[in-house]
């Protein structure tokens, strides 16, 4: 049996590959690669604006959203370092047959591990929603 991305993911991840991986991961259904890329204490914020925390949390918000079976395209707006922390944004959108669902920019936090390499520690994925067209809609006149 081939490795799974979570199992090829020991690679050093640096903060501006971190979005990534979370496409791939997402893509690929790849749950545990993608609680791979949190520390255990992390917070994320869910899209009804909770706050969860922990690995076990941060699984069951991936898990049910993973189950949708869409894909994912993410694109970087930034990964600003300062020392052992990183401030990282992008801008993703959430498909299913080709036809966009849900779209948003994040606002998210990342950390130096021990080993160099980085994982979140705060990321809300919903940071400012932005409104995904309606493919039936008519263009205004």
């Amino acid at each position: 049996m081939p490795p799974t991305l979570h199992q090829r993911q020991s690679v050093r991840i640096e903060p501006a590959d971190l979005h990534s991986h979370v496409e791939r991961a997402f893509n690929a259904a790849d749950v545990d690669a993608l609680v791979s890329l949190y520390e255990a204490d992390a917070q994320m914020v869910t899209d009804d604006g909770r706050v969860v925390t922990g690995l076990e949390a941060i699984r069951s918000v991936w898990s049910g959203f993973a189950e949708l079976g869409g894909r994912i395209a993410m694109t970087t707006r930034y990964a600003v370092e300062q020392g052992d922390i990183a401030l990282l944004s992008n801008v993703w959108t959430f498909e299913m047959d080709g036809a966009p669902l849900a779209s948003s920019v994040t606002a998210e936090v990342a950390r130096r591990q021990p080993g160099g390499s980085w994982r979140y520690f705060i990321d809300n994925p919903n940071g400012v929603p932005m409104e995904t067209p309606d493919p039936g809609a008519q263009p205004p006149t």
